[in-house]
C-alpha cells in the first residue's frame, strides 16, 4: 500500500514539491516510483530482524545485514560503472537487493521460530503485550517522523542540488551508527535482564560505564570527522567544489548525530523498564521544536541552517531527555551521568581532537596526512578517556590479563 501510494503520488511530487533546474521532471518522477518499489521490497525486513533479535540470534541477523549491505553497495558500483550510470538503474538494483534481503531474513527467522514453538497465530499472545506494543508503535512512528521530518521540510525549501548536499552530509554522519546500532542491540536486553533480577547496582554500573565506553569511541571519531570533513569529502567524491560547500553541513550533522548517540543508553533504559510513554513524550516535544527551527534556519542559511537545526535539536534532546529520564528512573544519577559520563568524553574530544586537529589543518598537509593525523588523535583520545575512567581501566586490565593467560 505504501509503495502504491508513492507510485501514484510520484508525478505530483516531481512537479510541485521538488525543485530542480538540471534534472527533468520525468526522471525525478521515475526515481520516486522506484523508491516506492524499494520500500515495498525492504518493508518486511524489520519484522523478521525483530524476530531474530528477540530470539537472541544477533550473530545471524548481523551476518545477513553485513552480507546484504556489501552486496548492495558493491553491486551498485558495478551496475553504475558497467551497466547504466542512471538513477533508475541505481534504484532497480536496490529493489532487487531488498527483495533478496527480505527473503533471506524471512527464511532465517522462520527457522529460528520453528525450533522454538509451533508456528501458529495466537490472538491471546498479542493481548498480553498490546499496551507495550501500542506504545512501541507510537515511539517508532514518532521516531521516524523525527528522523525524516527535516528532509521532508528541506526538500521543499531547498533546491534539489542543495538538498543533495544535505543528503550527502546525512550519509556521512550516518556512518556513526555503525557504532550505535550494535551497541543498542546488545545493551537493551542486558539492561532488561538486570531490571528483572532487581540488580540495581550492576544496572547503574553498566549504564554509566557503558555510556562512557561508547562515547570514548564515538565522540573522538565524530569530532575528527567534523574537523576533517572537507578532506574526507574530497577523497570520497574527488570534487573540490562539492567538498568545500558540503563540509560545514557534514560537520554540523556529525555533531548532532553524536549528541543523539549519547542518548542511546537512556532510551534503552526507558524501554528496558517498559516505559513507552516517556520516549513518546520526548519525541513529541522534539518534533514541536524541530519544525520552526528547521524552517527558520533553512530559509536563512540554506543546507547549513538545516544541519544546524539538527545539531541544536539533539543538544536539546540530550538536556531534556536526561532530565525526564532520571526524574523517573535511576533517580539521583542524572547530573552525574550528564557531566562525567557524557561531558568528560565530549570535553576531552573537543580539546584534543578538535584543538590539535584544527592546528594540523592550518599547517597545510596533504589530505591523506591530515586524515592520518585525525585518526591518530581519535585513537589517542579514546585511550586517554579509558585510562581516566577507573571502571573501564580495570576492565581493560582484566581483559589483558586473560589474554596473557591464554
Amino acid at each position: 500500500m505504501i509503495a502504491l501510494l508513492i507510485i501514484l503520488l510520484a508525478p505530483w511530487i516531481a512537479e510541485y514539491w521538488l525543485q530542480s533546474k538540471h534534472v527533468s521532471q520525468q526522471t525525478i518522477s521515475h526515481a520516486i516510483m522506484l523508491m516506492g518499489l524499494v520500500v515495498a521490497c525492504r518493508w518486511p525486513i524489520g519484522l523478521y530482524q525483530g524476530a531474530l533479535n528477540g530470539a537472541q540470534r544477533l550473530t545471524v541477523s548481523s551476518g545477513i545485514n553485513m552480507v546484504m549491505a556489501t552486496v548492495g553497495s558493491l553491486g551498485t558500483v558495478a551496475v553504475l560503472a558497467f551497466v547504466s550510470p542512471t538513477i533508475e538503474a541505481f534504484f532497480i538494483w536496490q529493489a532487487c537487493v531488498g527483495l533478496v534481503y527480505a527473503m533471506t531474513m524471512r527464511l532465517a527467522a522462520w527457522q529460528v521460530i520453528g525450533r522454538i514453538r509451533e508456528t501458529r497465530f495466537e490472538v491471546n499472545e498479542l493481548k498480553t503485550i498490546w499496551r507495550f506494543s501500542v506504545g512501541m508503535s507510537g515511539v517508532a512512528v514518532s521516531g521516524i517522523v523525527l528522523m525524516q521530518l527535516d528532509k521532508v521540510l528541506l526538500s521543499r525549501i531547498l533546491s534539489l542540488e542543495d538538498f543533495g548536499r544535505y543528503a550527502l552530509a546525512g550519509v556521512v554522519a550516518s556512518g556513526l551508527y555503525i557504532l550505535l546500532t550494535p551497541t543498542f542491540n546488545v545493551i537493551y536486553p542486558r539492561l532488561s535482564a538486570l531490571i528483572v533480577t532487581n540488580e540495581t547496582e550492576k544496572l547503574i554500573d553498566l549504564y554509566r560505564s557503558g555510556t562512557r565506553l561508547l562515547l570514548a569511541a564515538l565522540f573522538p571519531i565524530a569530532v575528527a570527522a567534523a574537523v576533517f570533513a572537507e578532506e574526507i569529502l574530497l577523497l570520497w567524491t574527488g570534487n573540490p567544489s562539492l567538498a568545500s560547500s558540503t563540509a560545514p553541513v557534514v560537520s554540523l550533522f556529525l555533531i548532532g548525530t553524536a549528541l543523539n548517540g549519547a542518548m542511546h543508553f537512556p532510551y534503552a533504559l526507558q524501554l528496558a523498564y517498559g516505559m513507552t510513554r516517556l520516549p513518546l513524550t520526548i519525541n513529541a516535544i522534539l518534533v514541536v521544536v524541530m519544525i520552526p527551527t528547521t524552517i527558520l534556519l533553512a530559509f536563512k542559511y540554506g543546507a547549513v541552517g538545516g544541519a544546524a537545526a539538527w545539531a541544536i535539536l539533539n543538544g536539546i534532546y540530550l538536556l531534556i531527555g536526561t532530565w525526564l529520564t532520571h526524574r523517573s528512573l535511576l533517580k539521583g544519577i542524572g547530573l552525574t551521568w550528564l557531566l562525567f559520563d557524557v561531558g568528560m568524553p565530549l570535553g576531552i574530544s573537543m580539546l584534543i581532537v578538535g584543538g590539535i586537529g584544527h592546528i594540523a589543518r592550518e599547517l597545510g598537509f596533504s589530505s591523506y596526512v591530515e586524515l592520518l593525523i585525525g585518526s591518530g588523535l581519535a585513537f589517542c583520545t579514546f585511550l586517554i578517556i579509558v585510562m581516566l575512567s577507573p571502571n573501564l581501566r580495570i576492565a581493560v586490565q582484566n581483559v589483558l590479563t586473560r589474554y596473557k593467560a591464554l
